[in-house]
C-alpha cells in the first residue's frame, strides 16, 4: 500500500473555470518579490529616481493649463486650474501605468512563464500595486497644492464622499488590469494589437474626464462620456475634495458591475491562454 503524500499534485485543468485562486495565496511571498523587483526596477540607474514621478505631472499639469485652461478656455467648474488638472493626471496615469503591465504580462513574461509553473496572475496583480508607489507619490505632491490652494482661500469644498477615495481607487485598478488582461490574451497571436491600443489609449484619455468636467462636455456628447466606467470614479474624485464634478451613485454602481463582469471574462480569457500561450508567443 502506498502511503505517499505528495505537497504538491499538478493536474490538468478540467474546465473553463477551473481558476487556481489559491494558487495565488500560496505563492503570496513571490507576489511580494515581483512587487518589490518593479519598485526597484523603476528607480535602478536614475539619477532622480521618484523625482520623475512629480516632474510628469507637474509639466503636463502645465502644459494643460496653457492648452486646454488658456487656448482652449475649457472650463474647472471654479476649481484652480493647477488642483483640477493634476487631479485628472494622478489617476489617468495611475490607470494607464496598471493598464499597462497588465496588457504585457505574456509578452514580457514569456521567458520565465516558459520555465517555471506559478499562478500568472500574481504578475499582473504585483503590477497594480508596485504602481500604487508611484500614484502615492502623486497623490503627496497633489495633498502639498491642496493646502496651499486652500491656504491661500481658493473656493475648495471638502466632503464626506471623500471616504470613497480607497474605493474609487480599487475600482480604477482593476478596471485597467481586467481590461489589460484581455488585451495580453489577445495579442499573443495579434502582436499588431499593441500599436492600436496605444493609440487608443490616448484617444480614450479624451473620453474620460481628465481635463474636463462632464458638465464642460458637449450635451450631444455627454451621455456617451457617462457611458465609459471611469467617468464617474474622475467626477466623483473631484466632487470629493474640490466640489466641483458630481456625484452619481447609479454611475458608481454602473461602474463596479462593469468592473465585475469584465474582470470574471479577463481571468477566465486569461486563464485560459496561458495552457497554450508559448506555442504562439
Amino acid at each position: 500500500m502506498n502511503n505517499e503524500h505528495w505537497t504538491l499534485e499538478i493536474k490538468p485543468k478540467k474546465h473553463l473555470l477551473d481558476i487556481d485562486l489559491k494558487g495565488i495565496w500560496r505563492y503570496r511571498d513571490l507576489y511580494r518579490m515581483y512587487v518589490k523587483r518593479d519598485i526597484v526596477t523603476v528607480y535602478k540607474q536614475t539619477i532622480l529616481g521618484p523625482l520623475w514621478f512629480l516632474i510628469q505631472p507637474i509639466f503636463t499639469t502645465i502644459m494643460y493649463m496653457f492648452v486646454f485652461g488658456g487656448l482652449a478656455g475649457i472650463s474647472t467648474d471654479g476649481a484652480p486650474q493647477p488642483l483640477f488638472y493634476m487631479s485628472g493626471i494622478m489617476l489617468w496615469n495611475y490607470f494607464n501605468s496598471a493598464f499597462s503591465v497588465s496588457s504585457n504580462v505574456f509578452t514580457a513574461n514569456a521567458g520565465v512563464f516558459g520555465k517555471v509553473y506559478f499562478p500568472r496572475l500574481v504578475v499582473p496583480l504585483a503590477g497594480i500595486t508596485s504602481n500604487l508607489i508611484k500614484f502615492g507619490i502623486q497623490l503627496g505632491l497633489f495633498i502639498a497644492m491642496y493646502i496651499y490652494y486652500y491656504a491661500v482661500g481658493a473656493n475648495l469644498s471638502i466632503n464626506w464622499t471623500l471616504l470613497l477615495f480607497p474605493f474609487l481607487i480599487f475600482l480604477i485598478a482593476f478596471h485597467a488590469m481586467s481590461w489589460g488582461l484581455i488585451i495580453s490574451a489577445l495579442t499573443t497571436k495579434y502582436r499588431d494589437l499593441t500599436q492600436l491600443v496605444a493609440f487608443g489609449m490616448q484617444l480614450f484619455m479624451y473620453a474620460t474626464p481628465v481635463i474636463y468636467p462632464l458638465s464642460a462636455a458637449p450635451e450631444k456628447y455627454r451621455d456617451l462620456i457617462a457611458l465609459n466606467p471611469l467617468t464617474p470614479i474622475f467626477e466623483a474624485f473631484k466632487y470629493s475634495c474640490m466640489g466641483c464634478g458630481s456625484l452619481d451613485g447609479s454611475g458608481l454602481l454602473y461602474s463596479t458591475v462593469f468592473m465585475l463582469i469584465t474582470l470574471f471574462l479577463a481571468v477566465v480569457i486569461f486563464s485560459r491562454t496561458e495552457r497554450n500561450f508559448m506555442d504562439t508567443v
